[in-house]
């Protein structure tokens, strides 16, 4: 996690200083615009805020015949089956971390980080995004206007790039937020520690 906490840094270093494109391309086999920079890349990993179902379910009738009894049991499993299903049901349809399937891979550039995936690809451009946020040192939230008509998606990316991710984008479009103004993205002391194992991180406090 030091090394790339110490390479953005470098990066927040140049950014503050407009030297960021003195910085040489990472090799990637993303396709980037017109001056595009590419600067980290890795695997990575995605989870999104949604219900695992829609509240709906099958209900079952029983036709009971034979003693009071027998009968009056075998409604009772039955109520007892639909009650469990209507839970269950409601139970999914509340929103929660949903990890998607497999892992992909993550090229950050200085306007955007691109998660590659056959089924849940991103491309999640630093203005396009309406929150964001560090949620752990190693993950990643934002929330975007879905393209294809879905509304507000709220996804996660884990990846140890993540408060590069954060960095960049709060730099491009939330210049206030209260993360970047007090440097929350970096561990206290992570200047110290650096130093300690002789590895000196440019000032970015």
């Amino acid at each position: 996690m030091d090394d790339h906490l110490l390479y953005t840094c470098g990066v927040v270093h140049d950014l503050g200083r407009g030297l960021l494109r003195n910085r040489p391309p990472l090799p990637t086999t993303t396709r980037l615009a017109p001056g595009e920079l590419s600067l980290a890349a890795g695997p990575a990993a995605r989870s999104t805020w949604r219900p695992l179902g829609d509240g709906s379910y099958t209900q079952t009738s029983t036709m009971a015949m034979g003693s009071t009894g027998f009968v009056v049991g075998a409604l009772a499993v039955n109520a007892m089956s639909n009650a469990n299903r209507r839970n269950q049901a409601m139970a999914a349809a509340q929103p929660r971390w949903v990890m998607e399937n497999g892992h992909g891979e993550l090229t950050v550039t200085d306007k955007r980080a691109i998660y590659s995936h056959p089924e849940t690809w991103l491309d999640l451009g630093w203005t396009g995004l309406a929150t964001m946020d560090l949620a752990a040192p190693d993950t990643f939230e934002c929330a975007f206007h879905d393209i294809n008509g879905r509304g507000y998606t709220t996804i996660r990316l884990h990846s140890l790039w993540a408060s590069l991710i954060f960095v960049l984008a709060a730099h491009a479009a939330f210049p206030a937020h209260p993360r970047l103004l007090s440097h929350g993205w970096l561990p206290p002391g992570f200047e110290a520690r650096a130093a300690a194992h002789g590895r000196p991180c440019p000032p970015v406090r």
